[in-house]
């Protein structure tokens, strides 16, 4: 199961997916700010949210799993 993983280290600003979902590859799933700025957070593979790790407002550390997909 392929996890999309936080690229940078920051807050979860808005998770833009949900269970269920269907997600292809270059989907938004979660948006991170850090310094000020938002940085979406792409899929890098196709597949279906299994689960979601993180809430909004999180702090997320960069490699962190945000969202695991099947």
């Amino acid at each position: 199961m392929p996890n999309v993983e936080a690229h940078i280290t920051g807050t979860v600003w808005k998770i833009e997916c949900e269970v269920g979902q269907n997600i292809a590859e270059g989907d938004t799933v979660a948006i991170l700010e850090s310094m000020k700025m938002e940085m979406p957070v792409e899929a890098e593979d196709e597949g279906t949210v299994k689960e979601i790790l993180v809430e909004e407002g999180q702090s997320v550390s960069e490699g962190d799993a945000l969202v695991v997909l099947e």
